[in-house]
């Protein structure tokens, strides 16, 4: 059986990610930031095996998207045996500054 696919966060996610933990520390409590960490590790597990299971973006039909939680969307691409992070992006800001190159 198959690992599966290795997962690389671009600069601009991993940027995105930490301005978010970094809001979230300030508003959410500890048991908030707790769930959403969670969440984000079973969906990149999810993503690693089968990262068709979740729906084409609206932005290019070879990047697809996944919310995490409410406020946040993971966007990502298959690029050969790994899938790459494009963008952790929070959901309260206009779709005009999604960053998907």
């Amino acid at each position: 059986m198959k690992n599966g696919y290795k997962i690389l966060w671009t600069d601009n996610a991993l940027k995105e990610l930490e301005n978010t933990i970094e809001y979230l520390e300030e508003n959410w409590t500890d048991r908030e930031l707790r769930n959403l960490a969670l969440k984000l590790e079973e969906t990149l597990a999810y993503i690693s095996q089968n990262p068709n299971l979740f729906q084409p973006s609206d932005v290019k039909k070879e990047i697809r998207r996944v919310v995490i939680l409410t406020h946040n969307t993971l966007y990502y691409r298959i690029n050969n045996d790994q899938i790459e992070i494009l963008s952790f992006f929070s959901n309260r800001q206009s779709p005009k500054k999604r960053k998907l190159k």
